[in-house]
């Protein structure tokens, strides 16, 4: 039994590590992701959509490029920093390297042309670069580890373990991982670029139900950054659901909360206030408050009104270029006023079922004290 409790700890420990180290990457990617995001957005406003790339030299042009830049250095830059946070200095450039050449469209075909498999011309995206970025991590860990002479020692960082990380990574990440999670890749993107009807539907639903569930924890995290990847894609509908599932949380809450006082503390009402810019903020922490003083009822009724609001806005087609933002972002939506009407009816909804579900503040907390009374007696 102790050993089994031993190799459940250090199990937990791991994958808390991991998260950790994958929530690293993300926080440094994130600000690349911003700027390509909203500059690309940008161009195209400014510029012809349909003509933007080919009209040279125009402002539209230029601002797509940064756009382009951004959004395409963002992913070697998550494979980077992932490798960073577990190796420091010396993991970052292998991180780096080996997460940026399996986005090369015909280095990864070139590459299963060898292997004997056909595909992979898209690149590996976001997926390749999450797993580069762990391997370099862990390989450049091990060897930073090991015991060398004293006169080599300054040569570790900066020479040997970048050089040999990358040499022993390089094969194995290029035809061994490369190939097939390229084919992996374009086959995600090819499926949520043609969703229709209930797919998509189903997709939002599940999308922003995670963004809801537990407001800012790794099931929400797994959601953004689900949907952040896509973004160098070219597949911006996850993240308007996921945005849109992340603002309706303390917008819900606070609209319950202003119109039924009743069913809440009274120290909650200014929570409401607050809550409703941190919602238009995209930040979905605000409603943890309510969730933390009543889970059972609120967890549930948050979660309906983003699995809504996500759900209607992949269905309508809604896409949002920027991964953060929220309210300030919204011009840059290609359905801005469907985007609100979304985040609109996903609070109302989230509102009402905690207006139901709820019972009266005094009620609940006379309830909970004849019931503790009654254990004291017992």
């Amino acid at each position: 039994m102790a050993a089994r409790d031993t190799a459940e700890s250090a199990l937990s420990s791991h994958v808390t590590s991991v998260k950790e180290d994958l929530m690293t990457g993300v926080s440094f990617m994130i600000p690349f992701v911003t700027i390509g995001g909203i500059f690309l957005a940008l161009g195209y406003a400014v510029g012809n959509t349909e003509q933007v790339f080919s009209n040279t030299g125009s402002l539209g042009w230029f601002l797509a490029q940064m756009g382009v830049a951004g959004l395409t250095i963002m992913v070697p830059i998550l494979g980077a920093y992932i490798a960073y946070a577990i190796a420091d200095r010396p993991g970052l450039a292998p991180g780096f390297l080996l997460a940026y050449i399996i986005q090369q469209g015909n280095v990864v075909a070139a590459a299963g042309e060898v292997v004997g498999i056909s595909g992979g011309q898209a690149g590996a995206g976001y997926l390749g670069a999450l797993v580069a970025g762990l391997l370099a991590g862990y390989v450049a860990r091990a060897i930073k580890n090991l015991d060398v002479p004293s006169a080599i020692e300054p040569m570790m960082p900066v020479l040997i373990i970048p050089v040999a990380t990358t040499a022993i990574l390089f094969p194995i990440v290029l035809f061994v991982l490369g190939v097939p999670v390229a084919m992996a890749n374009a086959a995600l993107t090819d499926f949520l670029s043609g969703m229709q009807g209930s797919q998509a539907l189903v997709v939002g639903a599940i999308l922003g139900g995670m963004m809801a569930f537990d407001m800012g924890g790794p099931v929400n995290k797994v959601a953004y950054v689900f949907a952040v990847g896509l973004l160098s894609e070219g597949v911006a509908g996850p993240m308007a659901a996921v945005m849109i599932g992340g603002m309706i949380p303390p917008i819900g809450m606070a609209i319950s909360n202003f119109v039924a006082p009743h069913k809440y503390a009274e120290e909650m009402y200014e929570n409401g206030k607050s809550g409703v810019i941190l919602g238009a903020s995209f930040i979905t922490e605000g409603a943890i408050p309510y969730a933390a003083a009543d889970p059972l009822r609120v967890i549930p009724s948050i979660v309906a009104g983003s699995a809504v609001g996500g759900a209607l806005s992949m269905a309508l087609g809604v896409t949002m270029p920027a991964p953060h933002g929220g309210i300030f972002v919204v011009p840059l939506s290609n359905k801005p006023f469907v985007f609100l009407g979304c985040i609109l009816l996903g609070s109302l909804v989230t509102a009402v079922v905690a207006t139901a579900v709820k019972p009266d503040y005094d009620a609940r907390v006379a309830s909970e004290e004849v019931a503790a009374d009654a254990e004291a007696t017992d």
